[in-house]
């Protein structure tokens, strides 16, 4: 029996619950835990679970997203046969604008014809977990299943299997069968297709707002969690980026935090998530706190529960304090405060 899986990662979601993050990016593109991007959980969980062709439907901000997977090279994608593509849709603004759109599928309906996988994984791209898929596909082939999807706690997670050849069907008739998205197909075609359900006991988060990012970001400092997460076997793959080794100076103090690699660390980081090549001032205080990469931090600050964007600037003396439930963002290159030149 051919075993073998299509990956398709749907990366046309948009929130504006998350607006503040993704003004220069799409969702897929967030960047998260220090050093990934969101989408980098699902695209290694297919490449581990044997997926050697991943074709990305993204739809809105994408050259962040396109930039940062390259050639899929550091997912072992980058293949004269199969591999990593990129479809982006034709369609900006109309009513098709819902996860597994069947109508953004058949604009590249050619990929489908050609892909030689018997079975089909269809995945969001902002759900953070480590997945077997080989798993799935078993459960789904017993129990003799036409769409397995895939839950949490009865919740759905936006990710299914299901035979290659229905998917084509689907694709190329939804203008007559009445299913125009793959999540109608789940919800209203039982009487027509066997619909089964495969429980996910992991760890699952999905990230569609900012109080969704921020509590799951920290979450990450749980040891529990990060174990789960980013286990030996099943590595979460991302594009790298060397930088020297970060600098801790006498008058830092750092606790349970987690730091990348190129920071200058002056001040005191607590409960926090520090990406690379930041700069906390001396005397400041930061309490969870996400600073993203090549973001700056003056002297004599107090930040609590804030998010800070790429490449933001914050002056000397700024006191920005946030809560738990709403934390403060300031987006991507936003300026706070009076910068002093040294």
């Amino acid at each position: 029996m051919n075993m073998s899986m299509l990956g398709i990662i749907d990366a046309t979601a948009h929130s504006q619950n998350i607006d503040d993050l993704i003004q220069n990016r799409s969702m897929a593109a967030i960047p998260f835990g220090g050093r990934y991007r969101l989408i980098d959980f699902v695209l290694s969980n297919l490449v581990n679970s044997g997926v050697d062709s991943v074709a990305i439907f993204p739809k809105y901000q994408y050259r962040s997203l396109m930039d940062h997977l390259g050639s899929g090279k550091e997912w072992d994608l980058n293949r004269k046969r199969d591999g990593l593509f990129f479809f982006p849709s034709p369609h900006l603004h109309d009513e098709y604008d819902e996860f597994g759109s069947f109508r953004q599928f058949k604009d590249h309906f050619d990929y489908f014809k050609r892909s030689r996988q018997e079975y089909t994984v269809i995945t969001n791209s902002h759900t953070v977990c480590n997945i077997d898929f080989c798993k799935v596909l078993k459960h789904h082939i017993e129990m003799g299943c036409d769409v397995t999807e895939i839950t949490k706690e009865g919740n759905s997670l936006q990710m299914y299997v299901l035979k290659t050849s229905l998917l084509k069907d689907l694709i190329s008739s939804y203008d007559n069968n009445g299913f125009t998205t793959l999540n109608q197909v789940v919800n209203e075609g039982r009487s027509q297709l066997n619909i089964c359900e495969y429980a996910f006991n992991g760890y699952v988060s999905v990230i569609d707002s900012i109080q969704s990012y921020f509590r799951y970001s920290l979450d990450l400092l749980k040891p529990e969690v990060w174990k789960e997460l980013f286990p030996k076997a099943a590595p979460i793959y991302t594009k790298v980026k060397d930088e020297p080794p970060t600098k801790y100076l006498k008058s830092s103090y750092v606790r349970n935090s987690m730091i990348a690699n190129g920071c200058r660390i002056e001040g005191h980081v607590e409960n926090s998530i520090i990406f690379r090549a930041v700069h906390i001032g001396k005397d400041t205080v930061i309490k969870n706190g996400i600073i993203m990469q090549k973001s700056s931090v003056g002297e004599n600050c107090v930040l609590e529960n804030v998010i800070l964007d790429k490449d933001v600037k914050i002056g000397n003396h700024e006191v920005l304090k946030g809560t738990m439930e709403h934390p403060i963002v300031l987006r991507k290159g936003s300026v706070q405060g009076v910068l002093i030149k040294s």
